[in-house]
């Protein structure tokens, strides 16, 4: 048993002031007390870590890289995925290791506690598998171990290159498996969990309509009885387009028909929605998550957040490729994307909560729920992922119930954060992960030997 204790701290019935919390050998939170005397670890104001609900570890080494106009006139998402394949072409399991630390120690400075990796990296260059079929999810699993945080992952099931059954490309083909052999695959990666901490979590996640058998999607559901069910919806126009002509029907129309989608779903991106598919699908208990950097930086579109969060929506926050690493980033683009569409201010906020309050709750109990966690509150029995902020940061100096996370979020930025604890592991201290210094060493030898190859 450990202590940590409060200046402030936002519960799950709200802010409170001089906050004990006990947490017990298992990581769990096991007392929560008020007005208390100063004990154990001192912290100013104390938050629930929320979930990084959707990742993909890789590609951090190509950021930055992929700014540069091709020889197409207009470049997009697909262009870009072109070169995401052709770079990945080249990466080999201790490089993944390698980026996949990284990335996990800088979501952990970020505020995250939990990286949910949603992993379709699985075979060698040219398809072929390695001796171990989930060699590549024990490498994210290595990681894991290094870092600390907490993991939900999630082996992605792609097999085809689109609605048509067309084979999978050069680069893409390191993803592809048949149903069968990725459920031994999906098993396989259940063995190298195994060997992680006991707050470890294991979904599964096929890719997209267009990358799989609809007929499989139940198949895959019943890997993970109950469990984490993630996939990409309704993230391009072409997506759309290509879904449609096929089955008859929009990606959103066509799960709301035929999956039944409950709380154990979380649909990716979901930037292409119409209205009346924003107000069905928001209802399911369906959590949508959302990557508000990279669905900027890939011209994926507006995420419909204020209707959706009016129609009872759930959502989740991400970072994806990982182009930036950002929690308080992401949530102010999901707000400020909303406010240039609608030409509003604090479009997101509520009579009762402010703009950063809604978000950052929202983003909270959307990532538990999403990555079958018992996070996302301080509160008896939950795993305590927490994030601690620096009350000595400038733009948080006597700031009080929810103006610290409007200050946070849209006046501040991730130098704010000054602790990190996953599962009672407290993995970021001042600002810095614990083993910073090792995972940033290795991660450079990995880059510049990937740059000498390009």
């Amino acid at each position: 048993m450990f202590v940590i204790w409060a200046k402030s701290a936002l519960l799950q019935d709200g802010w409170a002031e001089n906050v004990r919390i006990a947490v017990g050998a298992d990581g769990r939170i096991a007392e929560v007390s008020q007005g208390a005397a100063a004990e154990g670890h001192r912290s100013d104001i104390l938050l629930p870590a929320p979930v990084n609900i959707h990742s993909h570890a890789f590609q951090r080494a190509m950021a930055g890289m992929t700014e540069r106009r091709g020889p197409d006139p207009r470049d997009t998402f697909w262009t870009w995925r072109q070169l995401m394949f052709r770079f990945l072409d080249r990466l080999t399991p201790d490089d993944v290791e390698a980026i996949a630390a990284f990335v996990q120690m800088e979501m952990l400075e970020a505020g995250y506690a939990t990286n949910a990796e949603f992993h379709y990296l699985h075979h060698q260059p040219g398809g072929v598998p390695y001796d171990d079929l989930a060699e590549m999810s024990g490498r994210i699993a290595a990681a894991a171990a290094h870092t600390g945080i907490g993991l939900t992952l999630l082996p992605v099931h792609y097999q085809y290159g689109g609605c048509d059954h067309r084979p999978l490309g050069p680069g893409q083909i390191r993803f592809g498996n048949d149903f069968d052999r990725f459920a031994r695959l999906h098993e396989a990666a259940r063995q190298h969990l195994a060997l992680l901490p006991a707050d470890t979590g294991l979904g599964v996640a096929p890719h997209s309509l267009r990358a799989v058998d609809p007929a499989d999607l139940a198949r895959a559901r019943s890997l993970v009885p109950g469990g984490p069910f993630h996939m990409h919806l309704a993230e391009q126009t072409a997506e759309v387009e290509e879904v449609e002509a096929a089955y008859g029907r929009r990606p959103v129309q066509w799960v709301l028909d035929q999956i039944a989608p409950d709380a154990s779903c979380c649909f990716i991106h979901c930037t292409q929605m119409q209205p009346h598919e924003t107000e069905a699908l928001a209802p399911s208990g369906a959590v949508a998550g959302l990557c508000p950097i990279t669905e900027s930086s890939l011209g994926d579109g507006i995420f419909d957040g204020v209707r959706w969060m009016e129609s009872g929506g759930a959502i989740a926050i991400g970072s994806d490729s990982n182009i930036r690493i950002s929690l308080s980033e992401e949530l102010r683009t999901l707000d400020y994307s909303q406010r240039l569409r609608d030409g509003s201010r604090a479009a997101l906020a509520t009579p009762d909560k402010s703009t950063g309050r809604r978000l950052f709750d929202a983003a909270c109990a959307g990532g538990a729920q999403a990555a079958g966690r018992n996070c996302g509150a301080i509160e008896v029995g939950r795993y305590a992922d927490l994030l601690a902020l620096d009350g000595a940061a400038i733009d948080l100096e006597d700031r009080k119930g929810d103006d610290i996370l409007d200050s946070y979020i849209f006046a501040g930025d991730d130098r704010m954060v000054a602790d990190v604890w996953s599962a009672g592991r407290h993995l970021v201290r001042g600002g810095r992960h614990i083993k910073a210094d090792a995972i940033a060493r290795r991660y450079r030898e990995t880059m510049r030997s990937l740059r000498n190859q390009l």
